[in-house]
This record gives structure tokens, C-alpha cells and sequence, in this order.
């Protein structure tokens, strides 16, 4: 192993996780809600870990962990749809931080893919599997967007533990 290696792997050992956990999350994020066709129906996921990757072609990546009941859905998965959500929407990113299949009482249906899309997000993007990658405790999952709407609103953010909205 060279000294580089050494060091690395020495740091990473006596970093405390969740000083880093708490470090991370003084970045102010946007919540998003992630659905596909689940191997037992139509199932969702809150995430912020969303970001844009190119225009051209029009690529975004989000990062599912591995420790989730929900991963081997969404890593099978070779169509889904990212909903960013509003600031009146944090029901909605409740009902899937805790349960992929909280479409129960919420206004959604079947895109012409067969994949479950929520109504009145700020924006949705609609994906078809691009690339996945190893990201540690995580999965990178690039989608390239085959179509994307949008509508009015402020969005739902997420930082430092609890959500916010931004100010008016």
C-alpha cells in the first residue's frame, strides 16, 4: 500500500460519522420523491441526493442507499421518475421516507410507461436508466430524462436535519 493509501484509509478510520453526517448536512439540499414499478406494484422513495450531471444529453443522478428495503427495486429499475417536491408537499416526502408504497390516499397514476407518477410536484423528470456506478453505502444511479415538467411554487428543502422553505 503506498503512504497516499495509508494515510487515506488512517483518516478515514478516525473520522467520527456522524460529525461528518452533521459536517454534510450544512448543505442545503432540495427533497425530491423517486418512483418506479416495484417488484410488488408501484414504489417510491424520498431522497435528496438529486443533482443535475448535463444538458447535452440531458443526464441527473440520484443516489439510492443500500441499506434500504427499497434498493434492489430501484436498482432493477430501468424507468422512473424524480418528483421535486414543493414546500407545501413535506407529507409527501414523510409517506415515503418511511414507506415506499405510501401512494395510499395521494393523487398519482401510471404514466404511458407503466411507472407511477405524483401529481403537482414543482418538477418531474421522467428517466430511462443511463449508467449505475458504485458510490460506497450507496448506488449512483444517472437517468437520462426523456421528458420533464414543471409548475410554480417554492421548493422543499432539506439542511441541517429538519426542512425549510425559502424565504418570500
Amino acid at each position: 500500500m503506498s503512504e497516499a493509501n495509508a494515510l487515506k484509509t488512517a483518516a478515514s478510520a478516525d473520522m467520527d460519522q456522524m460529525q461528518l453526517r452533521r459536517a454534510l448536512g450544512r448543505f442545503a439540499t432540495g427533497v425530491t420523491v423517486v418512483t418506479c414499478q416495484g417488484a410488488s406494484g408501484p414504489i417510491g422513495i424520498t431522497a435528496n441526493s438529486f443533482a443535475s450531471v448535463s444538458l447535452d444529453p440531458p443526464l441527473v443522478l440520484w443516489l439510492p442507499a443500500k441499506a434500504t428495503r427499497r434498493y434492489t427495486d430501484f436498482v432493477k429499475a430501468r424507468l422512473f421518475s424524480i418528483h421535486v417536491l414543493d414546500e407545501t408537499q413535506l407529507s409527501l416526502s414523510h409517506a415515503f421516507a418511511k414507506n415506499g408504497s405510501g401512494f395510499d390516499g395521494l393523487v398519482w397514476e401510471y404514466d404511458a410507461r407503466q411507472v407511477p407518477i405524483l401529481k403537482h410536484a414543482l418538477a418531474r423528470f421522467d428517466c430511462h436508466l443511463h449508467a449505475q456506478h458504485d458510490g460506497g453505502d450507496h448506488t449512483i444511479i444517472l437517468g437520462h430524462v426523456d421528458h420533464f415538467e414543471t409548475s410554480d411554487g417554492q421548493p422543499l428543502i432539506f439542511s441541517q436535519g429538519s426542512y425549510n422553505s425559502l424565504p418570500t
